[in-house]
């Protein structure tokens, strides 16, 4: 965040509760902003001294913004749904769900598909690093049931342009498919977000996806982050 915010404002943006709770707290004497107590929920509060702002003592949890990436795990859904258990939500801090706005990921994995989810509260952010219009780069390693039947071709066919998916009236945009001395194992970059574009991709070659997990979006990269951690990163 980079402007100025309404202290109540930013107690409830950093999941500390709703605004009137926010302003309850604060006409109580219970927040204290660079080291001088507030009761106005109205005070103005510069991104300077966020870092500075105390509610019973405690700082508050990430009050410039979230912005983190996920090592999410096989088998955990991306889903505000409790139904959907296990969900993606059990692996942040629960006060996340009291954040307004609430974070939410870009470019959500199936429960079968591991890797790098990006998390943010930026929704500008999101709706840009998942726009088509933007092409932002995905890469996904790929297990094979079996290899391809005909590399060469898979190859050429994925970075073509041409390649169509079933029930899709439009060609997927370019993408490559990288072989590695496995012939069960390749590596995809995608620059869009078709539904389970991946799996489709290598049906589409003649291959079978066992198993996909995603080790890159855009600048962000999954490095050695432990399954179901996760760590801050910077746009």
């Amino acid at each position: 965040m980079s402007k100025a915010l309404r202290l109540d404002r930013l107690l409830a943006n950093s999941g500390v509760g709703s605004r009137s709770n926010a302003d309850m707290i604060i006409r109580r004497g219970q927040v204290v902003v660079d080291g001088t107590q507030i009761r106005d929920g109205a005070h103005k509060v510069a991104p300077e001294l966020f870092d500075t702002v105390r509610v019973d003592g405690e700082p508050l949890d990430h009050p410039h913004g979230v912005l983190i990436i996920l090592h999410k795990p096989v088998g955990y859904s991306c889903s505000h749904d409790e139904r959907e258990a296990p969900t993606v939500d059990e692996l942040l801090p629960e006060s996340w769900a009291l954040r307004t706005p609430r974070p939410e990921w870009a470019g959500r994995l199936d429960r079968e598909t591991s890797g790098l989810l990006l998390v943010s509260d930026d929704h500008q952010l999101i709706h840009r690093v998942t726009s088509p219009r933007h092409h932002v780069e995905k890469t996904y390693q790929v297990t094979l049931a079996a290899p391809l039947p005909d590399v060469g071709r898979a190859i050429e066919a994925f970075a073509s342009g041409t390649l169509m998916l079933d029930a899709d009236p439009k060609p997927c945009l370019a993408a490559t498919l990288v072989p590695t001395s496995d012939p069960l194992r390749v590596d995809v970059v995608l620059h869009e977000g078709r539904y389970h574009q991946a799996r489709r991709m290598i049906v589409a070659v003649g291959g079978h996806v066992e198993h996909l997990h995603r080790t890159q979006f855009g600048q962000w990269s999954l490095a050695d982050l432990d399954i179901g951690h996760w760590a801050d990163v910077t746009a």
